[in-house]
């Protein structure tokens, strides 16, 4: 058995600890979340034709942050101002939208309940190539 399928299937036996579940999940929420709001951030502002030079100077920000948050390799983690504030110079504005019913089973319900009926589910829901049976 490969060391990347012992991996999967050992979180696949952690996620069925609550706290190492609520952790887990909102690890992956905070990660992808910010990751995919600096993706559109960064294509809005390529669309737009505008610099990161020239985006940091309307928010009155170093140009050398504006690097590191849309370079590559990046471990971004602006606060809702900055995200705020890069998308309003960008002509846009953050808005907040209710998980389906299929993200709430497998995002909300784990960090309320500590708990998810389907580990296996979950861990590949999140990220895990397929398990093996």
């Amino acid at each position: 058995m490969a060391a990347i399928d012992v991996f999967w299937e050992d979180l696949q036996e952690d996620v069925k600890d609550p706290e190492f579940l609520r952790e887990y999940v909102a690890n992956w929420v905070r990660i992808t979340t910010t990751d995919a709001i600096v993706n559109a951030l960064d294509d809005a502002r390529e669309h737009a034709g505008m610099s990161k030079a020239a985006l940091a100077r309307a928010i009155n920000a170093e140009p050398s942050a504006l690097r590191r948050l849309f370079g590559r390799g990046r471990r971004a983690n602006p606060t809702v101002g900055t995200v705020a504030e890069l998308a309003a110079a960008l002509g846009m504005r953050l808005t907040l939208e209710p998980l389906s019913a299929e993200e709430r089973e497998s995002t909300t319900r784990p960090l309320l309940d500590g708990d998810v009926p389907d580990a296996r589910a979950l861990v590949e829901r999140l990220g895990a190539p397929a398990l093996v049976q």
